[in-house]
C-alpha cells in the first residue's frame, strides 16, 4: 500500500500538489522524507504524552516546567506573571497552573530574597530529576543525532526547516489559501 502522504495516492490529478515533472526516484525520495516527518512527529507526540502521563501533568503544566526548569537553571527569577506572559495565557490561568503544580508537589512558591512582596516559582528537586529524566534524555539524544551530522548536512536541515516553516506562514488556517 502506498503511502498517505504520497500525492499520487492523495492528489492523483496534481490539483494541489504540483509532482508531474518530478522523476519517479526523486519523488520517492520526497515521499520518504514526508513518511519519516510523519513517523517523527508521531514519536515526538508519543514521548511528550508519555513524559505528561509520567509526571502526570498536562501540556501546559509541561511548558510551564519546561519554562520553570530553564529559568531556574539560569538564575531568572520566575513568578506567575512571567509564567502568564511566557505561555500566553492570563495571570488568572497562570495562579490557577501554580496552585496545581504547587499541588502535585512540582513546585514551590516561595519569598523573592531582593523583594519580599513578590512570589517567586521554584521547581522541587524531584519534578527537576524526573523531568531530566524524561525529556532531558530525550533531548540529548535529538542533540547527538544533530551534531553527528557534517556542518554541510546541518545547514541543509536548517535549510529545510526554514522552508517549511515559511510555507506554514503563508497559509491562511481558515481557509486553507496562501
Amino acid at each position: 500500500m502506498r503511502s498517505l502522504v504520497d500525492p499520487r495516492l492523495t492528489d492523483p490529478r496534481g490539483e494541489l500538489v504540483s509532482y508531474q515533472g518530478i522523476a519517479a526516484e526523486d519523488l520517492e525520495q520526497i515521499v520518504a522524507v514526508l513518511e519519516a516527518m510523519v513517523a517523527w512527529s508521531a514519536r515526538e507526540r508519543s514521548l511528550s504524552e508519555k513524559a505528561r502521563a509520567y509526571m502526570r501533568l498536562g501540556d501546559t503544566d509541561m511548558r510551564a516546567l519546561r519554562y520553570l526548569i530553564a529559568a531556574q537553571r539560569q538564575g531568572v527569577l520566575a513568578t506567575p506573571g512571567t509564567i502568564a506572559a511566557h505561555l500566553g495565557i492570563s495571570p488568572a490561568a497562570a495562579t490557577k497552573l501554580t496552585d496545581r503544580l504547587e499541588a502535585g508537589g512540582h513546585i514551590r512558591r516561595v519569598r523573592d530574597s531582593a523583594d519580599r512582596r513578590r512570589i517567586a516559582i521554584e521547581v522541587t528537586e524531584s519534578t527537576s530529576a524526573s523531568a531530566r529524566a524524561s525529556v532531558g534524555r530525550s533531548h540529548a539524544r535529538r542533540f547527538d543525532a544533530i551534531a553527528s551530522l557534517s556542518a554541510g548536512d546541518r545547514a541543509a536541515v536548517l535549510r529545510f526547516f526554514d522552508a517549511l516553516i515559511e510555507s506554514a506562514e503563508a497559509i491562511d488556517p481558515e481557509t486553507g489559501e496562501a
